[in-house]
Formats: C-alpha cells, structure tokens, sequence
C-alpha cells in the first residue's frame, strides 16, 4: 500500500514540476513585460511536454576527457536523491510513518552537496569545476543556519516526525511567534536549491550555466528536475513547519504553491549578491540569529516545564 502511494505522489509531483516551469516562466514572461510560452497547446498549457519531450531526444554529447561513468551517473544519483526526499511526505492516514524524517532530511540534504560538486568535477571544464566549488562552499555555509532554524521549531513538537507538526499547530501556527526565522529560512532554501539571488552554482552570465555547463539532453533534463522536486519540497516543508500543516485543507496546497511562486518572484526581481556578501549574510547574520532564537525557545519550554 506504501508503495503504491509512494508512486502515485511522485507522479503527481513530476506533473508539478511540468507546471511549475511553465509558471515560471509564465511569471517571469510578465514581469519582463512579455507574454511568456503561449503558442503550444491552449495558452501554452503543453510547453512544458514539448520541451521534456526535445530534451529527452536531443543528442547526447559527452566531453572526450570527462570521467564518463561518474559523469554519466551523477544526474541520475541527484534525481534519485530529490525522489527519495518525497518519503518524507507527511500522510495522514499513517501509511507510513517516518519517526526520524527531520534526521532523514538533513542527511539527504547533505548528500546533495555530492552531486553538484561530482557534476563539475566529472565533467573535466573549468568553468563546470568553478561552479561546483562554488555551490558547495554555499550549500554547507546555509546547511548550517538551516538546521539550526529547523532544530529551533523541533524544539516545539517535541520529536522528528513531521505529521506532529500538524497535532502542535492546531491553535497557532509556528510563524506567528517566528516571523524573522521564516525569513532566513525562506533565504536559506533559495541559497540550498542553487536558485537567485543565490545563483552562483549557475551564474550564467559569469560561468556559461556553471556546473552543468558540459551536460545535454537526459542529463541536463535529469539536473532541471532534480532542482524543480527540491523546490517544491522546501515549499511543501515551509509549510508543514511554519503555516500549520493541515494536510486535509486546501488552504495548506495554496500556501504551497504560493510558496513556489515566492521561488519565481524573487528571480524575476532580486539581482545576484556578490560572493563575499553571500557568505556574510549565512555566517554573520542567520547564525547569531538562529543561534539567539534557539536559546530563547529553549529557555521558554524549560521554564514552562
């Protein structure tokens, strides 16, 4: 049965990412004051198909010097990753139970750093190189707040599990009383999904796409969707943490999605940080803060109890 609703939400969730792009760049179409994919199908509403369809049959071109198994295989170890991080889905009606899911969270996110870095190193281009080191000195630096800020809202239920995220915000929901934290957590998944202003895995107008320079058809397509899955988690778990986790209400699949919208809005708007200011903003300004919001909760449940 497990299995079962396993595949069925990674179906729904690769639809999702199909109609994600294509609100991406429906969004992003107007806020450059242009339409946007309007051409294939009703209002465009079968772009996303036709490109995955010309991704997927476009030639395959491997770099003579690359290190081609490991070149080969790290898309498919990044897609695989994003699928598994969907175990974690919250289901209400006990299918299965993930005791220790904010635990799994964290390793998996961990190992996301691999493949990213893998991507540039396997693919024998500096440029690809450049990009990766990049990302994986970003990706550990916003782990680190990230995991803080999530330890801070455990604090509050009391255990790993996501579903108890639910029974705890019954009343109140987490981001009234951490309104700050939701933003250096809002900021922190920008900076772990490689997405802008925190886009130098992909700088594209300094790194010719960054790490994923060397990659076409399959494996690029596999990168794209790896990237979209983990946007759409962090959306997913913004919500299960801070906006009450109410799974059987449409209110919680709008915060979702509105969430995803947040993603495109801020590319549409922000330009890219400098480096330096990049690093800056985790190390001097997130951690102290997670870090003070940590005690400060701490404090509180000790002295309730």
């Amino acid at each position: 049965m497990f299995v079962g609703f396993y595949l069925l939400t990674l179906i729904c969730v690769l639809v999702a990412v199909a109609f994600t792009t294509l609100l991406e760049r429906k969004v992003l179409g107007y806020v450059q004051l242009r339409k946007g994919p309007n051409s294939v199908g009703f209002m465009g509403l079968l772009q996303p198909f036709s490109d995955g369809i010309k991704l997927f049959f476009k030639e395959q071109s491997y770099p003579s010097f690359s290190n081609f198994f490991v070149y080969f295989f790290t898309p498919v170890f990044m897609l695989f990753l994003s699928f598994i991080l969907w175990l974690l889905f919250p289901y209400v009606m006990n299918v299965y139970s993930f005791n220790f899911g904010a635990l799994f969270f964290i390793c998996c996110t961990g190992l996301g750093v691999y493949g990213v870095l893998l991507c540039g190193w396997s693919s024998n281009s500096n440029y690809a190189l450049l990009g990766g080191i990049r990302s994986v000195a970003q990706t550990i630096s916003y782990e680190v707040s990230m995991v803080l800020i999530m330890i801070c809202m455990l604090i509050f239920v009391f255990g790993f599990n996501f579903v108890d995220f639910m029974f705890y915000q019954n009343y109140v929901w987490f981001i009234f009383f951490s309104f700050p934290l939701f933003f250096c957590w809002f900021s922190s998944c920008l900076a772990e999904t490689n997405r802008s202003p925190f886009d130098f895995a992909e700088g594209e107008s300094e790194l010719v796409s960054g790490f994923n320079v060397e990659y076409s058809s399959g494996g690029f397509a596999f990168i794209f969707l790896s990237e979209y899955m983990n946007i759409i988690f962090l959306s997913l778990l913004s919500c299960v943490i801070f906006f009450g986790c109410d799974l059987i209400s449409v209110l919680f699949f709008m915060s979702v999605s509105f969430l995803v919208f947040m993603f495109i809005w801020v590319r549409g708007t922000l330009p890219r940080y400098r480096y330096d200011k990049l690093m800056y903003l985790t190390w001097s300004m997130f951690l102290p803060l997670s870090l003070s919001y940590l005690l400060f909760f701490s404090g509180i449940i000790v002295f309730i109890l």
